[in-house]
């Protein structure tokens, strides 16, 4: 009986290499998946969450300060 003891020893070790295996190409993978979205979102144009507050309030001001320059404009025009 010791054979068939043998080759379920020698089939578990390669299961268990297998899996080991396994595990480094996962970890592997995921390494390379995250190098890539680095990379790529650094090619990007993105913007920081800050500087796009700041444009959008630029934009708010801006648009204000048009409806008050068009109120005037309308003023001027009425007197006329």
């Amino acid at each position: 009986m010791t054979a068939p003891n043998k080759l379920f020893d020698e089939m578990s070790k390669i299961m268990t290499n297998a899996m080991g295996v396994a595990q480094g190409a996962k970890t592997e993978a995921e390494t390379a998946m995250k190098s890539w979205m680095d990379r790529w979102l650094a090619e990007r144009d993105f913007v920081t969450r800050e500087e796009f507050d700041a444009v959008r309030a630029m934009a708010a001001k801006a648009r204000e300060e048009n409806i008050a320059l068009e109120a005037r404009l309308a003023a001027l025009e009425t007197k006329k």
